[in-house]
Parts: C-alpha cells; sequence; structure tokens
C-alpha cells in the first residue's frame, strides 16, 4: 500500500505521516517501536512532527541538510548530553518528545520502580527532554527523571549505530546478554541470577556475624544496657500521639473543667439558652392558635431544642471525665518524660525506637550465639554455593555449546557485507569468583584482515568496521533481540555499490523483525526501505529551516535519481530498478 503524503501544519510545522504497510510480514516484535517523534527548536528544526511506522525507514538528502538532527534528537532521548548550542538561534528553549510502544512494558518498569518512580499505565512510555539556556530537565511518562536513569531506559529502547554513537555491542556484559539470548537460556539465567543472590546474602550475613566478634566487652555491656532500657518501657503505638493527648488533657484539666462548666451554665442556667429557647417555643405554641400554618415553618426549632439538650447533657459528662486523679495525671507524666527520653536517644518517633530495639536485640544475638549461627550459615552457605555452582555449569556448557554457532553465523553475514577474508570468535573466560551473569565473561574478537591478530571490538578503530559488524551481529540475532528500535547512520559509508546494496538487504531483512531507521547515502541502501523520507533546507522569511517529508511514486524515483549523481532516462530507469529489486 502507498504511503500518503499529510499537508503541512504550517511553513514552520513539518508532519510527517508513515502508514504501517499491510505488506509487512507480522512478527513477533512487530508491535514494538518508535511511534512518534517531536522535535522543537533544535538546530535548524523549528517544529517536526513525526509518526512512524514499523518496518526499515531510509532517510536521505543533501550534505548538511539537517539528518544529523534526527540523530541528535535520539541521543537526547538515549540520555546523552545536551549541547546548549544546539537550541534554535533565537529561542531558549529546545524540546525532544518520542513516544514508544512497547506491548510488554515490563523490563522498563523494573528500571522504573528501582528509580522510585510509577510504572507505566499501558504499553506506551513517553520520554521528553527540555533543554534551556539555564536548566535542563528530562522526563518519563510526565515523571522528573535523572540522566543517569534516562540512559538506563534508553539503552533497552534504541540501538544507535555510527561514527562514536551509542553501541551496546562494546559492552562485554551486552555482549553476553547477546550470545544468551541466541542460546535460548533466559530460564537458566533467571534460575542462576536467583541462586545468585540467595549465595550473596547468605555470604554477607555470614561475614555481618563473623565482625561481630570484635565487639569489646564494654560495648556488649552498652549494647544490652541500651537493649534493657527500652524493652523495661514496653513501648507500644499508644505512646505516641494518644499519650501526647492524654498528658495534654491532664496538665489542663483544672482549665477545661472551669470552661465546660461555664459552657453548661450558658446553656442550662436561670437564664441559659435552654430557658430561652423555652420561652420561644411558648410563643410560637401562642402564634399556631391565630395561624396554624406558622407550625411548619418554625418546625426546626423542635429539632434545634433537642440537640442543645443534647449538648449540654454531653458537656455535662465531659467535665466529669475530666476529674482526673492526681496520681494519674503524675503517671501520665511520668511516662511522657520516659517516652521523650527515649526519643532523645534512639529517635525522633516509637517506630524508630522499636526499629532500634530490634536491631540490638538481634546484634547481642549475633554476638552470644556467634559460634552456633556460624556453624549453620556456613553450613547453608556451602550448600548454596553448590547449588548455584551447578547451575552455573549448565549455564557454561550452554554458551560454550551457542558461541561458536554465534560467531559463524556472524562471519558468514561479515563476508556478505564485504568481509571476504575476516574472521570472527567468541572468547568465553573463566572468572575467579562468581557473578550476576555467570562463572565466565564474553568477548566478541574480530579480525578484518588475514594475518593480523583478532581484538575484542571495543579496540577496533574503524567507525565504518564496527558498525558493519554491528549489523553482522544484529541479523544473526534478530529473532531474539528485543530492542525496539535500531538507527545506523551511515554505516554504508567508505563501501562500494555492491557492499551497500548488501547493507540494504540485511537492514530490509532486519526490518521485518524490528523497526529500522537507516540514514544513507547511498540509493541501493535507500531503495530496499520499507518508506523513504528526505530532509532539505528552505529560506523563509530569511531563516534557514530543516523540513523533511515522505517520498514515494515518482517523487522517490527523482530523489534516487539525485542520489546517483546523473540524470536522464537511462538514471531514472536504474532508479526503478533499484527500487523493483528492493
Amino acid at each position: 500500500m502507498p504511503h500518503r503524503n499529510r499537508p503541512y501544519k504550517s511553513y514552520t510545522t513539518y508532519c510527517l505521516d508513515l502508514l504501517c504497510p499491510t505488506t509487512h510480514l507480522h512478527t513477533p516484535h512487530a508491535n514494538r517501536m518508535l511511534t512518534l517523534l517531536k522535535i522543537r527548536n533544535l538546530a535548524l528544526v523549528d517544529e517536526l512532527i513525526w509518526e512512524l511506522g514499523s518496518g526499515l525507514i531510509s532517510v536521505t538528502g543533501e550534505t548538511g541538510a539537517g539528518k544529523s538532527v534526527i540523530v541528535g534528537a535520539l541521543k537526547m532521548i538515549l540520555g546523552e548530553r545536551a549541547d546548549k548550542n544546539l537550541i534554535r538561534t533565537g529561542e531558549d528553549t529546545c524540546t525532544i518528545e518520542s513516544v514508544f510502544d512497547l506491548a510488554d512494558t515490563s523490563e522498563i518498569n523494573a528500571i522504573l520502580e528501582e528509580g522510585g518512580l510509577p510504572p507505566c499505565d499501558d504499553t506506551q512510555i513517553i520520554i521528553r527532554r527540555s533543554i534551556g539556556i539555564s536548566t535542563n530537565r528530562q522526563f518519563v511518562n510526565d515523571s522528573p527523571v535523572t540522566i543517569t536513569l534516562l540512559k538506563k531506559i534508553g539503552e533497552r529502547l534504541v540501538d544507535l549505530h555510527g561514527p562514536h554513537d551509542h553501541q551496546s555491542l562494546l559492552s562485554q556484559e551486552r555482549q553476553l546478554a547477546m550470545l544468551d539470548a541466541y542460546a535460548v537460556t533466559d530460564s537458566l539465567v533467571s534460575e542462576y541470577r536467583t541462586a545468585y543472590r540467595t549465595w550473596r546474602e547468605k555470604s554477607q550475613e555470614l561475614e555481618e556475624i563473623q565482625n561481630a566478634e570484635n565487639a569489646s566487652e564494654q560495648e556488649l555491656e552498652l549494647l544490652r544496657y541500651q537493649l534493657d532500657e527500652i524493652q523495661s518501657a514496653k513501648l507500644t503505638q499508644a505512646d505516641g500521639d494518644e499519650l501526647q493527648e492524654r498528658y495534654h488533657r491532664s496538665s489542663n484539666s483544672s482549665r477545661l473543667v472551669e470552661l465546660a462548666a461555664q459552657a453548661v451554665t450558658t446553656l442550662s442556667g436561670e437564664d441559659g439558652i435552654l430557658t430561652r429557647v423555652s420561652d420561644l417555643q411558648r410563643l410560637i405554641r401562642d402564634l399556631e392558635k391565630y395561624d396554624p400554618s406558622i407550625a411548619e415553618k418554625v418546625s426546626s426549632l423542635e429539632t434545634a431544642s433537642i440537640e442543645l439538650q443534647d449538648l449540654e447533657a454531653t458537656l455535662t459528662d465531659y467535665a466529669e471525665e475530666l476529674d482526673i486523679d492526681p496520681s494519674e495525671a503524675t503517671s501520665i507524666e511520668e511516662r511522657v518524660n520516659l517516652v521523650e527520653s527515649l526519643k532523645r536517644k534512639y529517635g525522633p518517633t516509637i517506630d524508630d525506637i522499636l526499629t532500634r530495639q530490634e536491631t540490638l536485640s538481634n546484634r547481642l544475638d549475633n554476638i552470644d550465639n556467634r559460634t552456633e549461627k556460624i556453624e549453620a550459615l556456613s553450613l547453608a552457605l556451602t550448600e548454596s554455593r553448590k547449588e548455584l555452582e551447578a547451575i552455573a555449569k549448565k549455564l557454561t556448557a550452554a554458551r560454550k555449546k551457542s558461541a561458536p554457532k554465534l560467531a559463524q553465523d556472524i562471519a558468514s553475514q561479515l563476508k556478505d557485507l564485504g568481509f571476504k577474508q575476516s574472521s570472527f570468535e567468541i572468547e568465553l573466560s573463566p572468572l575467579k569468583d562468581p557473578c550476576l551473569h555467570g562463572l565466565e565473561s564474553c568477548n566478541f574478537l574480530f579480525g578484518p584482515n588475514p594475518g593480523e591478530p583478532l581484538l575484542p571490538l571495543r579496540q577496533i578503530a574503524s567507525s565504518g568496521e564496527i558498525s558493519r559488524v554491528m549489523l553482522a551481529v544484529k541479523s544473526s540475532l534478530a529473532e531474539q533481540d528485543a530492542t525496539p528500535l535500531m538507527v545506523f547512520d551511515e554505516i554504508d559509508a567508505n563501501v562500494g555499490g555492491e557492499i551497500a546494496r548488501a547493507v540494504g538487504k540485511k537492514m530490509a531483512r532486519l526490518g521485518q523483525l524490528h523497526q529500522v531507521i537507516a540514514i544513507t547515502h547511498f540509493p541501493q541502501v535507500a531503495a530496499t526501505a520499507a518508506a523513504h523520507f528526505v530532509v532539505e533546507k528552505e529560506v523563509i522569511g530569511g531563516r534557514t529551516r530543516s523540513k523533511l517529508y515522505p517520498v514515494d511514486g515518482e517523487k522517490r524515483i527523482t530523489e534516487l535519481v539525485r542520489m546517483l549523481g546523473g540524470g536522464g532516462e537511462q538514471a531514472r530507469a536504474m532508479a526503478a530498478s533499484l527500487l523493483d529489486n528492493g
């Protein structure tokens, strides 16, 4: 189905609408993607609203037209530092907003909850950044977040690949996660991590008890004295606000009795309110003799009389209750003094004191029963370590079995991308002690040239090489990788036409399982995309603006002809052929 063009909102608002083609394959990851990107006052863009669909999306345009603005906006969504110089001239603030539809938000919710933020209400996550001249702010689902937290979230949403860009492939931890995904070890990894946390908790508990031996006799005496002081007080929650209220009443009982008595006298005294209400009732009854209709209009008087009588009875009872025994008042005062003394020593609230009591009790218990506890914990720790190692061995075996298969698959992909004589290996190195990820570290090794040693990917100098390696890895892991969006920023630079076409085909296959944005100068790559957008500069009212719009049909062929660097019917035929083959 062809893509429809949507009209501009105004000459300063460039709306982009990419409809999801019906010819796309239905895949497990098709509903995880960036659905909306808004940019305002960033570099040459005054306002951009880009609605995206699934599959491979190509972005092309002349050098300097503003393609880097899209990459820059996505970098900010990933949590990278913002450059105030990017704010459009004459403006105070630039903003970037993105909307991701994830279907499953459990992984993002775990990060949000760890950061003390509410989880996503539905399948969408909205990220917004505001960069000002004096202040920068970032929000996830309208909740303010730190840059560190935003980076954690960004790593789960976007893989951005290009010169000096965010590249998860260089992280050994992520490399191990990629291997685990290829080996389909999700349940085994989860089982191992549960066992690892149990082992670590027991290790820390044993360490704390062993350190307790260092307590001196003087310290023990102090601990026992403090515990006895708190325990003997037998505190309850009633020693909080409730005790303070009782103390306040008892210390002011004389004044309270006096005020209550005055109130009762005002109600029921010789010329009190109740007497005057009674007089008023007699007057009303006389009125009714001459005009019976008045009864309905003044019926509330009876209710008022009853309520005033109830009030008088309540105040009388209250005054009697205030007659506090002096010994009881003294007891309340002593209790208040005791509680306040404990608060000054052990915490400002009853809960703080009770928590301190529990801490002291546990510490003394660990010291007094140290030998027995160490023996029990040591035995439990040994069993926990055996269980951990048993699971870890299964995980190691699965990794060792899958590592050469994944390496071979990646090597095959690399040959298609121009590395005809390259080598690729996955190295697993045993660790001295278990870590959260297992008993080994993982290193992707690559040798682009025969006769040269294989090096870790992070030591490869060429950004063009590492970008194509990433494409090969992503192609091998397309079905397992859950990253919603992949962005390839001119990774086809410095390659020939045939390799560029191979790059485009790889991206198109990735687009069947992921949303992929390819920023490219190669028509061979752009022609393989499900949708094609062009970036251009225009000058309106003496101001330069970048605009981005979709192209289809003849307009797309015209753009491919421009990219081919030629004109005439022959170039148009070549462009049409690229589209047909794509």
